[in-house]
């Protein structure tokens, strides 16, 4: 049996028990937890495989596609434009990118698409895995539509156009692609394994999603509804995710691939106020943005209550997904589709991250997941 590896503080002896436990009954394949507490990691570990043969070990280095948990490292290249005055939470898209303006999009500001209320979840166009994969033909469809509801009024999460939307704008504004500005202005300068899609040299060290089995019957979506629009143009099987189109592609919103200990040291950058290792991306003043709440309410995507700041969900009055395994107060977190997670508790300096090759069929935190956050939060005597 795959033994966990790394190192945890005492104190959180059931995180790595539940890990071990779930890697010897199947249920997790493999996967990384990661705890960081004011700049240090009292929690890294892994165990497992990273094939479903279970003939590669997960490594120290294994990295797994992370799905939507790489949009809370897309926001934070959004922040820190934000945070050096090259871009205005309330200016429009189209003053940075013109073209955005059509068909009635030309009031649609920044701080709606930071909140999935831009109006633009989705595409008008047929679509296939490889036109999304295709950044410059899947942006320029966004820029020519028309927006799906009123933008500002509610919330529709923008599952795949999310990234190219704040991708389109970074490049704009700096001249650089969003996996080079991820690359150059965010990973190496804190030091931390993640990337957009895969460098042909990382290959050998990506671990294959695996994905879950269906059950019961899928959820019937009205034809012309935001949702269908949205989730099913394209239909997505997980699978892709271990194709070499996705793994070469540039996708804010879904192909990040990294671990659990390089989420939680670029996320660390939100708990600690901006700064880690002397390294600082963004002052507490722009950190406070996250928690400017945009709106909550049913999401017209998801069909659940979501409450949105600025990049991130955050807690609140009022029931939400996260409400029985995430603490209310100044926090902050997303994760991705099959189970990973980051939540960024700025309250107790704590940063959670959590990535796995086996999936769920969840948007937002599986069994397992719930179940390390919450021992992770019993071993700090919150709950």
């Amino acid at each position: 049996m795959a033994q966990v590896q790394g190192h945890f503080d005492a104190t959180y002896k059931e995180v790595q028990q539940l890990l071990q436990d779930f890697v010897a009954s199947g249920e997790e394949v493999g996967a990384s937890v990661a705890v960081n507490i004011n700049g240090r990691n009292v929690v890294d570990i892994w165990a497992g495989y990273a094939d479903g043969d279970h003939v590669h070990p997960w490594e120290k280095d294994t990295i797994v596609n992370l799905f939507s948990t790489t949009k809370t490292v897309t926001a934070l290249a959004a922040l820190m434009l934000i945070d050096r005055g090259q871009l205005d939470i309330d200016a429009n898209i189209s003053q940075y990118w013109p073209e955005f303006a059509a068909n009635g999009k030309q009031d649609v500001k920044v701080r709606h698409l930071l909140s999935h209320r831009s109006g633009v979840s989705g595409w008008d166009g047929t679509m296939t895995v490889e036109d999304v994969c295709d950044f410059e033909k899947a942006t320029s469809m966004l820029a020519g539509q028309a927006p799906w509801w009123t933008p500002g009024t509610a919330s529709g999460y923008h599952s795949f156009t999310w990234g190219h939307l704040v991708g389109e704008l970074v490049r704009r504004i700096t001249g650089n692609t969003l996996k080079q500005f991820v690359s150059k202005e965010i990973a190496t300068p804190l030091g931390a394994d993640f990337q957009l899609g895969v460098l042909e040299k990382d290959l050998p060290r990506v671990a294959d999603l695996i994905s879950f089995t269906p059950g019961g019957d899928p959820p019937q979506l009205e034809h012309d509804s935001v949702a269908a629009k949205t989730l099913a143009n394209p239909s997505v099987d997980p699978n892709v995710a271990n194709s070499t189109v996705w793994r070469n592609a540039e996708l804010g919103a879904a192909n990040g691939h990294g671990n659990a200990r390089s989420v939680a040291r670029i996320l660390s950058t939100i708990t600690l106020e901006g700064e880690v290792d002397g390294v600082r991306l963004l002052s507490p003043k722009t950190v406070d943005f996250i928690f400017q709440e945009q709106g909550y309410g049913i999401d017209l995507v998801v069909g659940i209550p979501l409450r949105f700041g600025i990049g991130y969900g955050i807690t609140g009055d009022g029931d939400t997904i996260v409400d029985d395994w995430i603490p209310r107060g100044r926090v902050c977190y997303w994760g991705g589709w099959g189970g990973s997670v980051v939540i960024m508790d700025l309250d107790r300096k704590v940063t959670i991250a959590y990535a796995m090759n086996k999936m769920d069929n969840v948007g937002l935190g599986s069994t397992r997941t719930k179940a390390y956050v919450k021992a992770i939060y019993q071993a700090l005597g919150v709950i």
